[in-house]
């Protein structure tokens, strides 16, 4: 019987855990295994390789989750451990990871934060998606309108195809945008109220990315992203590799996301960082006048 240890987890994992009572599994990959709940919510098994999340389970890269599961395998817990057919997964010595980032630093550096991300060159890349849905979306998370971002989320939600279709992943990055622009009591409001809009429009996956991006929450990938974007222009540590503090190095991994589903995500990033700084200079032009 194989077995696996898990590393850590986040603390929706722990709630999915203790409140499930007719889990299943919804796809199974190599590296990854999705598993979703009688409330629709998802807990994703994942490998090192793709890391911690708002919803992951990391566990032991020993075998191929595709070699030992499939969606018709049994999910059941048993004490400390969560058994998937017979595939054990050893949750006791299982560390807790933080998914939220730290917004409110974030928020205090974002002027410098805009100059960073106007610089990187996915900062013109579009989604193949309609460009008045995409620029009405982004403007009215830049300028914090909550009643023209409800309509525009409605529009982008599901659209594409895919696990995460490329509407749901470019309103994931705009979210991410809206936690660093406004305020923590707008930012909680605006993303939550457009994450309840989109989430039940697509699939049960992208819906739990939206969902925790409406709560504030981020994948490691993003994390690492924000961290670099922090700290551009500090002095690297001694030993630190300057991969690290690229923001370049940074958005490639989370480029390497999907066929397009990183793209997507930093292109409604970009896209709402473009619009505030538009705002900020044409209301400064008005100042002058």
């Amino acid at each position: 019987m194989p077995s696996l240890n898990a590393l850590s987890l986040a603390p929706d994992v722990n709630n999915w855990l203790e409140n499930s009572h007719s889990p299943r599994i919804l796809q199974v990959f190599d590296q990854a295994c999705n598993l979703i709940n009688e409330r629709r919510e998802v807990l994703s098994i994942v490998t090192p390789q793709i890391g911690n999340g708002p919803f992951n389970l990391v566990v032991e890269a020993h075998l191929l989750f595709s070699e030992h599961i499939d969606v018709e395998s049994s999910v059941f817990m048993v004490g400390s451990q969560l058994k998937l057919s017979s595939l054990t997964i050893d949750l006791a010595n299982a560390k807790l990871w933080d998914p939220r980032p730290e917004w409110e630093l974030l928020h205090s550096k974002r002027t410098k934060i805009i100059g960073h991300t106007t610089l990187l060159p996915i900062s013109t890349y579009q989604p193949a998606l309609p460009t008045d849905l995409l620029s009405t979306f982004s403007a009215s998370v830049a300028s914090g309108n909550l009643p023209a971002s409800i309509p525009a989320a409605r529009g982008l939600a599901g659209l594409g195809s895919g696990l995460t279709p490329a509407g749901d992943d470019f309103i994931m990055g705009a979210l991410y945008a809206a936690w660093i622009i406004h305020l923590p009591g707008v930012a909680s409001v605006l993303a939550q109220q457009i994450a309840d809009t989109a989430a039940p429009l697509t699939t049960s996956l992208s819906a739990a990315w939206l969902r925790s991006a409406g709560k504030g929450e981020a994948g490691i990938l993003w994390h690492e992203f924000f961290d670099v974007l922090n700290s551009v222009g500090r002095t690297l540590a001694p030993g630190a590799s300057a991969g690290v503090a690229n923001p370049t190095y940074a958005m490639n991994r989370i480029l390497s996301v999907g066929e397009t589903s990183g793209a997507d995500a930093l292109a409604g990033f970009t896209g709402v960082f473009r619009c505030w700084a538009e705002n900020r200079s044409n209301l400064w032009e008005y100042n002058q006048t």
